[in-house]
């Protein structure tokens, strides 16, 4: 059974009881209004899990971000994303800690993944999201960090696209790692397309 919608037009997905919570009715109200402003809308339904690997592709453009908080509080999902370290000094550090941010130091000797993994196992709810481009400049072939995340912690990823080209924020369903790593990303690649992306030329088909 589909589940209901709220929103109209923008086609919010209802969320199941274990998926995390953010915001509340009025942050809900605005958001959507936001999303019926701009002409955005959802596809899909969000899954009722307590924890998974988002992948959020393809990621051309500064305008990804804001709409994924815009989205974000329209679903009332409680999200935590992986940010550069550089991103969270003072002051956007207390706006982007307040979003649900985690910052990450590139360039430490630290194992980001196995820190990640830890996370999510001191934790009943994590929502992990991160950008598998790991930059808005054109990459041939994706990073394989937040398969390796979904792997080691046994989590599903949830592969959503932000479709410029419809205004369409795409929930595709769950894929859970097989452990075959090529053929699984084939699989997650095969689900985007240059043509959704802000800057088509600076996403690899």
């Amino acid at each position: 059974m589909t589940p209901a919608r709220r929103g109209g037009a923008v086609n919010v997905p209802v969320l199941g009881p274990q998926v995390p919570r953010r915001g509340n009715a009025l942050t809900a109200a605005l958001a959507i209004g936001l999303m019926r402003l701009t002409g955005w809308r959802f596809a899909g339904d969000f899954p009722d899990r307590p924890k998974c690997v988002i992948i959020v592709a393809p990621h051309t453009s500064n305008w990804d971000f804001p709409i994924g908080v815009m989205a974000m509080y329209a679903l009332g999902i409680g999200l935590t994303f992986l940010g550069k370290h550089t991103l969270f000094r003072f002051p956007l550090g207390v706006l982007m800690r307040f979003l649900g941010g985690v910052p990450v130091d590139r360039t430490s000797s630290q194992d980001v993944v196995g820190q990640t993994v830890a996370y999510t196992a001191q934790r009943s709810q994590a929502l992990i999201v991160l950008s598998p481009e790991g930059t808005r400049r054109l990459v041939p072939r994706w990073k394989t960090g937040f398969y390796r995340i979904a792997e080691q912690a046994g989590l599903p990823i949830l592969p959503i696209g932000f479709d410029f080209s419809t205004k369409t924020i795409v929930l595709h369903p769950l894929v859970t790692p097989t452990g075959n790593l090529e053929a699984d990303l084939t699989t997650l690649r095969a689900l985007f397309h240059q043509g959704m992306a802000r800057y088509p030329a600076q996403y690899a088909p």
